[in-house]
Protein backbone atom coordinates (compact mmCIF):
# COMPACT_ATOMS: atom_id res chain seq x y z
CA UNK A 1 0.00 0.00 0.00
CA UNK A 2 0.92 3.66 -0.69
CA UNK A 3 0.98 6.23 1.74
CA UNK A 4 2.14 10.15 2.23
CA UNK A 5 2.95 10.90 5.13
CA UNK A 6 3.61 15.16 5.36
CA UNK A 7 5.44 17.52 7.78
CA UNK A 8 4.41 20.85 8.00
CA UNK A 9 6.31 23.26 9.85
CA UNK A 10 6.26 27.42 9.58
CA UNK A 11 9.11 27.93 6.94
CA UNK A 12 8.54 24.54 4.81
CA UNK A 13 6.65 21.41 4.26
CA UNK A 14 8.46 18.33 3.74
CA UNK A 15 7.01 15.27 2.35
CA UNK A 16 7.49 11.20 2.30
CA UNK A 17 5.86 8.44 -0.25
CA UNK A 18 5.49 4.84 1.60
CA UNK A 19 5.14 1.81 0.06
CA UNK A 20 4.52 -0.95 2.36
CA UNK A 21 6.01 0.55 5.37
CA UNK A 22 8.98 1.87 3.54
CA UNK A 23 10.25 5.21 3.06
CA UNK A 24 10.90 5.52 -1.07
CA UNK A 25 11.47 9.29 -1.46
CA UNK A 26 11.24 12.70 0.18
CA UNK A 27 10.53 15.85 -1.06
CA UNK A 28 9.90 19.72 0.46
CA UNK A 29 8.47 22.79 -0.37
CA UNK A 30 8.37 26.53 1.23
CA UNK A 31 5.69 27.67 3.35
CA UNK A 32 5.02 30.82 4.34
CA UNK A 33 1.93 32.93 6.74
CA UNK A 34 1.50 35.07 3.52
CA UNK A 35 0.48 31.96 1.84
CA UNK A 36 -3.28 31.69 3.46
CA UNK A 37 -4.55 28.33 4.71
CA UNK A 38 -5.60 28.32 0.91
CA UNK A 39 -2.50 28.37 -0.67
CA UNK A 40 -0.85 26.57 2.33
CA UNK A 41 -3.54 23.36 1.41
CA UNK A 42 -2.96 23.81 -2.62
CA UNK A 43 1.25 23.72 -1.80
CA UNK A 44 0.50 20.49 0.41
CA UNK A 45 -1.26 18.65 -2.14
CA UNK A 46 0.92 19.45 -4.87
CA UNK A 47 3.75 18.52 -2.71
CA UNK A 48 1.94 14.84 -2.44
CA UNK A 49 1.67 14.35 -6.03
CA UNK A 50 5.09 15.69 -6.91
CA UNK A 51 6.77 13.01 -4.46
CA UNK A 52 4.51 10.45 -5.72
CA UNK A 53 5.29 10.69 -9.13
CA UNK A 54 9.06 11.36 -8.89
CA UNK A 55 8.67 8.27 -7.14
CA UNK A 56 7.57 6.35 -10.65
CA UNK A 57 4.52 5.80 -8.40
CA UNK A 58 0.65 6.32 -9.64
CA UNK A 59 -1.70 8.71 -7.79
CA UNK A 60 -4.24 7.06 -8.02
CA UNK A 61 -3.14 3.93 -5.95
CA UNK A 62 -2.51 6.36 -2.90
CA UNK A 63 -4.64 4.95 0.24
CA UNK A 64 -4.22 8.28 1.94
CA UNK A 65 -2.45 11.20 3.11
CA UNK A 66 -1.42 12.04 6.64
CA UNK A 67 -0.32 15.49 7.83
CA UNK A 68 1.55 16.67 11.35
CA UNK A 69 0.88 20.48 11.64
CA UNK A 70 2.07 22.84 14.32
CA UNK A 71 -0.80 24.20 16.54
CA UNK A 72 -4.11 22.61 18.53
CA UNK A 73 -5.58 20.01 16.31
CA UNK A 74 -8.60 18.88 16.40
CA UNK A 75 -7.72 15.80 14.74
CA UNK A 76 -11.58 13.58 14.43
CA UNK A 77 -12.77 16.24 12.03
CA UNK A 78 -9.26 17.29 10.60
CA UNK A 79 -9.10 21.07 11.91
CA UNK A 80 -6.44 23.21 12.92
CA UNK A 81 -8.02 24.90 15.76
CA UNK A 82 -5.42 27.23 16.28
CA UNK A 83 -1.96 27.86 15.12
CA UNK A 84 -0.38 31.53 16.48
CA UNK A 85 2.68 31.74 14.14
CA UNK A 86 -0.05 31.93 11.09
CA UNK A 87 -2.42 33.15 13.04
CA UNK A 88 -4.79 30.10 11.70
CA UNK A 89 -8.43 29.60 13.62
CA UNK A 90 -10.65 26.43 12.47
CA UNK A 91 -9.12 26.18 9.57
CA UNK A 92 -10.22 22.94 7.97
CA UNK A 93 -6.95 21.54 6.50
CA UNK A 94 -7.45 18.17 5.77
CA UNK A 95 -10.82 18.89 4.19
CA UNK A 96 -9.05 21.24 1.52
CA UNK A 97 -5.83 19.20 0.82
CA UNK A 98 -8.60 15.99 0.63
CA UNK A 99 -10.53 18.44 -2.08
CA UNK A 100 -7.32 19.14 -4.28
CA UNK A 101 -6.27 15.67 -4.04
CA UNK A 102 -9.25 13.42 -4.34
CA UNK A 103 -7.84 11.28 -1.36
CA UNK A 104 -8.53 11.01 2.19
CA UNK A 105 -6.28 12.81 4.23
CA UNK A 106 -6.09 12.58 8.77
CA UNK A 107 -4.49 15.53 10.28
CA UNK A 108 -2.81 15.59 13.97
CA UNK A 109 -0.33 17.64 15.55
CA UNK A 110 3.26 17.90 14.58
CA UNK A 111 4.82 16.79 18.20
CA UNK A 112 2.19 14.00 17.96
CA UNK A 113 3.23 12.68 14.44
CA UNK A 114 7.03 12.97 15.70
CA UNK A 115 6.32 10.45 18.69
CA UNK A 116 4.50 8.28 16.46
CA UNK A 117 6.79 8.22 13.95
CA UNK A 118 9.94 7.60 16.58
CA UNK A 119 7.93 5.21 18.29
CA UNK A 120 7.21 2.98 15.40
CA UNK A 121 10.27 3.29 13.30
CA UNK A 122 12.97 4.91 15.37
CA UNK A 123 14.46 4.01 18.51
CA UNK A 124 10.99 3.14 20.25
CA UNK A 125 9.93 0.44 17.76
CA UNK A 126 10.43 -2.56 20.21
CA UNK A 127 8.34 -1.00 22.35
CA UNK A 128 4.66 -1.03 23.13
CA UNK A 129 3.83 2.24 25.26
CA UNK A 130 6.84 4.96 25.27
CA UNK A 131 7.03 8.77 25.11
CA UNK A 132 8.87 11.22 23.10
CA UNK A 133 9.92 14.42 24.72
CA UNK A 134 11.40 17.10 22.78
CA UNK A 135 14.36 19.87 24.27
CA UNK A 136 14.31 22.52 21.92
CA UNK A 137 13.10 26.41 22.22
CA UNK A 138 10.32 24.90 24.28
CA UNK A 139 9.80 21.52 25.85
CA UNK A 140 7.13 18.84 23.43
CA UNK A 141 6.39 15.72 23.26
CA UNK A 142 4.28 12.72 22.68
CA UNK A 143 2.77 10.32 24.25
CA UNK A 144 2.11 5.80 22.64
CA UNK A 145 0.25 3.77 24.20
CA UNK A 146 -0.49 0.12 23.48
CA UNK A 147 1.08 1.18 20.02
CA UNK A 148 -1.32 3.90 19.61
CA UNK A 149 -1.23 7.60 19.75
CA UNK A 150 -2.49 9.43 22.86
CA UNK A 151 -4.02 12.09 21.88
CA UNK A 152 -6.34 13.27 24.85
CA UNK A 153 -10.54 14.58 24.12
CA UNK A 154 -10.64 17.16 20.93
CA UNK A 155 -6.91 16.12 20.32
CA UNK A 156 -5.54 18.88 23.29
CA UNK A 157 -3.72 16.30 25.76
CA UNK A 158 -0.10 15.23 25.50
CA UNK A 159 1.02 18.94 26.63
CA UNK A 160 4.08 17.70 28.39
CA UNK A 161 5.89 21.01 28.47
CA UNK A 162 3.02 23.16 30.13
CA UNK A 163 3.51 20.31 33.15
CA UNK A 164 4.24 22.81 36.54
CA UNK A 165 7.63 21.41 38.38
CA UNK A 166 8.04 24.16 40.34
CA UNK A 167 5.41 26.27 41.81
CA UNK A 168 5.50 29.92 41.21
CA UNK A 169 8.29 28.84 39.91
CA UNK A 170 9.36 31.13 36.13
CA UNK A 171 6.95 32.53 34.10
CA UNK A 172 5.99 30.28 30.74
CA UNK A 173 4.68 32.18 27.87
CA UNK A 174 1.42 29.62 28.57
CA UNK A 175 0.15 32.47 31.44
CA UNK A 176 1.27 29.82 34.18
CA UNK A 177 4.23 29.81 36.60
CA UNK A 178 6.98 26.79 36.73
CA UNK A 179 6.00 24.62 33.67
CA UNK A 180 8.42 21.97 32.95
CA UNK A 181 9.99 24.03 29.37
CA UNK A 182 10.80 26.91 31.27
CA UNK A 183 13.55 24.74 33.27
CA UNK A 184 14.27 21.61 30.85
CA UNK A 185 13.97 23.23 27.39
CA UNK A 186 17.40 23.90 25.65
CA UNK A 187 15.96 27.84 25.65
CA UNK A 188 16.09 27.31 29.57
CA UNK A 189 19.49 25.74 29.23
CA UNK A 190 20.60 28.80 27.98
CA UNK A 191 19.35 31.15 29.40
CA UNK A 192 20.99 29.59 32.63
CA UNK A 193 24.20 28.83 31.32
CA UNK A 194 24.19 33.03 30.71
CA UNK A 195 22.90 33.78 34.04
CA UNK A 196 26.27 31.90 35.45
CA UNK A 197 28.55 33.49 33.28
CA UNK A 198 27.29 36.54 34.57
CA UNK A 199 27.85 35.29 38.27
CA UNK A 200 31.57 34.10 37.15
CA UNK A 201 33.60 36.10 35.11
CA UNK A 202 36.29 33.58 35.26
CA UNK A 203 34.51 30.82 34.08
CA UNK A 204 35.60 28.45 31.22
CA UNK A 205 31.82 29.72 29.75
CA UNK A 206 32.92 32.35 28.55
CA UNK A 207 36.38 31.48 26.44
CA UNK A 208 33.92 28.57 25.08
CA UNK A 209 31.05 31.20 24.56
CA UNK A 210 34.01 33.41 22.56
CA UNK A 211 33.48 35.55 25.17
CA UNK A 212 29.81 36.99 24.68
CA UNK A 213 26.44 35.90 25.89
CA UNK A 214 24.91 35.95 22.64
CA UNK A 215 26.87 32.86 21.34
CA UNK A 216 26.07 30.49 24.12
CA UNK A 217 24.01 27.74 23.03
CA UNK A 218 22.70 24.83 24.47
CA UNK A 219 25.93 22.38 24.40
CA UNK A 220 27.96 25.11 25.82
CA UNK A 221 28.05 24.22 29.19
CA UNK A 222 28.06 20.41 28.97
CA UNK A 223 31.50 21.04 27.25
CA UNK A 224 32.77 23.29 29.47
CA UNK A 225 31.38 20.83 32.41
CA UNK A 226 33.20 18.52 30.32
CA UNK A 227 36.89 20.46 31.36
CA UNK A 228 36.50 20.88 34.51
CA UNK A 229 34.61 23.94 34.73
CA UNK A 230 32.87 23.75 38.35
CA UNK A 231 30.30 26.37 37.22
CA UNK A 232 29.14 24.64 34.21
CA UNK A 233 29.12 21.62 36.00
CA UNK A 234 26.26 22.92 38.21
CA UNK A 235 24.38 24.04 35.47
CA UNK A 236 24.20 20.90 33.76
CA UNK A 237 23.59 19.40 37.21
CA UNK A 238 20.57 21.83 37.85
CA UNK A 239 19.45 21.05 34.41
CA UNK A 240 19.42 17.51 34.72
CA UNK A 241 17.87 17.44 37.97
CA UNK A 242 14.51 19.82 36.33
CA UNK A 243 14.61 17.29 33.76
CA UNK A 244 14.27 14.29 35.96
CA UNK A 245 11.97 15.90 37.87
CA UNK A 246 9.17 16.17 34.97
CA UNK A 247 9.92 12.55 33.14
CA UNK A 248 9.71 11.27 36.25
CA UNK A 249 6.26 12.67 36.36
CA UNK A 250 5.44 11.44 33.22
CA UNK A 251 6.31 8.17 34.35
CA UNK A 252 4.58 8.00 37.36
CA UNK A 253 1.46 8.27 35.29
CA UNK A 254 2.00 6.40 32.11
CA UNK A 255 4.47 4.44 33.01
CA UNK A 256 6.18 3.71 29.80
CA UNK A 257 9.01 1.18 28.80
CA UNK A 258 10.79 3.48 27.34
CA UNK A 259 11.26 7.95 27.35
CA UNK A 260 12.60 9.01 23.97
CA UNK A 261 14.55 11.96 23.91
CA UNK A 262 14.53 14.49 20.84
CA UNK A 263 15.61 17.85 19.91
CA UNK A 264 19.00 19.97 20.07
CA UNK A 265 19.93 18.74 23.58
CA UNK A 266 19.95 15.29 23.06
CA UNK A 267 23.21 15.41 21.09
CA UNK A 268 24.46 15.39 24.64
CA UNK A 269 24.26 11.68 24.46
CA UNK A 270 25.59 10.03 27.25
CA UNK A 271 27.20 12.76 29.25
CA UNK A 272 23.18 13.48 29.60
CA UNK A 273 21.48 10.13 29.36
CA UNK A 274 23.54 8.68 31.63
CA UNK A 275 23.47 10.78 34.67
CA UNK A 276 19.49 11.43 33.75
CA UNK A 277 18.35 8.12 34.09
CA UNK A 278 20.38 7.91 37.12
CA UNK A 279 18.05 10.95 38.31
CA UNK A 280 14.75 9.51 37.07
CA UNK A 281 15.64 6.00 38.32
CA UNK A 282 15.94 7.90 41.91
CA UNK A 283 12.61 9.34 41.34
CA UNK A 284 10.02 7.11 39.94
CA UNK A 285 7.67 6.11 42.54
CA UNK A 286 7.66 2.42 40.76
CA UNK A 287 11.38 0.83 40.65
CA UNK A 288 12.75 -0.01 37.33
CA UNK A 289 13.95 -3.17 38.56
CA UNK A 290 10.55 -3.98 38.99
CA UNK A 291 9.45 -1.89 35.93
CA UNK A 292 12.43 -1.10 33.90
CA UNK A 293 12.61 2.12 31.57
CA UNK A 294 14.87 2.99 29.15
CA UNK A 295 15.64 6.47 28.08
CA UNK A 296 17.20 6.59 24.64
CA UNK A 297 18.13 9.08 22.32
CA UNK A 298 15.53 9.44 18.78
CA UNK A 299 16.90 8.66 16.05
CA UNK A 300 14.77 9.78 13.38
CA UNK A 301 15.69 13.71 13.93
CA UNK A 302 14.04 15.72 10.87
CA UNK A 303 12.11 12.81 9.37
CA UNK A 304 10.37 11.84 12.72
CA UNK A 305 7.17 13.84 11.45
CA UNK A 306 6.64 12.31 7.98
CA UNK A 307 6.99 8.91 9.67
CA UNK A 308 4.58 9.50 12.00
CA UNK A 309 1.94 11.31 9.75
CA UNK A 310 2.37 8.20 7.52
CA UNK A 311 1.79 5.83 10.45
CA UNK A 312 -1.27 8.33 11.63
CA UNK A 313 -2.84 7.89 8.04
CA UNK A 314 -2.73 4.31 7.84
CA UNK A 315 -3.70 3.75 11.66
CA UNK A 316 -6.96 5.81 11.00
CA UNK A 317 -7.53 4.08 7.59
CA UNK A 318 -7.44 0.47 9.36
CA UNK A 319 -9.65 1.51 12.29
CA UNK A 320 -12.26 2.40 9.61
Amino acid sequence: MIYVGIDLGGMSAKSGVFRDGELILKERVDTDPADGAKGVAEKLGALAKSVVAHAGLSFNDVQAIGIGSPGVIDSESGVVAKWGNYNWRQVPLARAVADITGKPVYLTNDANAAALGEAKFGVGAKYRDCLLITLGTGVGGGIVLDGKLFEGFRSAGAEVGHMVIHTDGRECGCGRRGCFEQYSSATALIRDTREAMERDKDSLLWQLAGGSLQKVDGSTAFKAARSGDETAKRVVEDYIAYLAEGIANLVNIFRPQAVMLGGGVSNEGEALLVPLKEAVDRLIYVNSDYAPLEILRAKLGNDAGIYGAYAYARQREEEK
